[in-house]
């Protein structure tokens, strides 16, 4: 394929960590495609995001965009199914990119920055999280807490960077950078207010992956009740 990434791994593929969350940072998911044109002002956007530390944003990669002159290398269907809930849930007639929804209950065009801007002025409570890597393992804790609904504890593995270099399509001849883009995503169970704890190899994580998210959503998609992120796996972007 004419978009390629390569990374080099630094020893062997773990970082012992802790992610603890209370408060929580402002979910950002941003559904783009490599193959749409008005997506690279969301993704630079995006990227100025991803260096704060009460934000964290999301980058996934839609597919239907791939049968329009380019098949961008980051797709995954959940992706698609991810939107188009939104779309239900958000009373839009249909998806579109870029979408950025905030905390599960608010979207906006994606390179939006006035109104993404004015959604993280401030600072928000939480379900108290955490993520720790023990022997191989994420060890995902979830504290007791009073909630009106259950939620769903989805694992998010995603990209910190990548670079892409466009060949067809509307982006054609573009090199994009892109980050925290998504590779995998899980539903790990439910929660109803009870701590509970969950744990899962990192050796079923997708092996280009360079850090978690944990997400505690309201259940049937609705509003994002709890998040941390952790790094677990040291990285160098090679390019050419």
């Amino acid at each position: 394929m004419n978009s390629w990434f390569k990374y080099l791994f630094i020893g062997a593929i773990l970082i012992t960590g802790i992610a603890r969350s209370a408060p929580r940072p402002t979910v950002i998911e941003l559904f783009t495609s490599e193959g749409c044109s008005s997506c690279p002002p969301a993704e630079e956007f995006l990227a100025e995001l991803a260096q704060r530390s009460d934000v964290l944003p999301l980058s996934f990669h839609v597919d239907y965009w791939n049968g329009l002159g380019w098949r961008d290398t980051f797709t995954f269907p959940a992706a698609t199914h991810r939107q188009q809930t939104y779309a239900a849930s958000l009373h839009r007639n249909s998806v579109y990119t870029p979408q950025a929804v905030i905390d599960g209950d608010t979207d906006f065009v994606g390179s939006d920055r006035r109104s993404i801007l004015a959604s993280l002025g401030h600072s928000r409570d939480g379900v108290p999280t955490e993520i720790a890597i023990t022997e191989g393992h994420l060890q995902i804790s979830i504290a007791a807490h009073a909630v009106a609904k259950t939620a769903d504890v989805l694992l998010i593995s995603y990209l910190r960077e990548a670079t892409a270099h466009i060949g067809r399509g509307e982006n054609a001849g573009r090199t994009l950078q892109e980050f925290n883009v998504v590779r995998s995503m899980q539903r790990l169970g439910g929660w109803d207010g009870v701590a509970r704890t969950f744990s899962t190899p990192l050796a079923s994580l997708p092996p280009d992956a360079t850090h978690v998210a944990l997400i505690v959503q309201a259940a049937d998609q609705g509003a994002i009740l709890g998040a941390a992120a952790l790094p677990i796996r040291v990285f160098q972007q090679i390019g050419r």
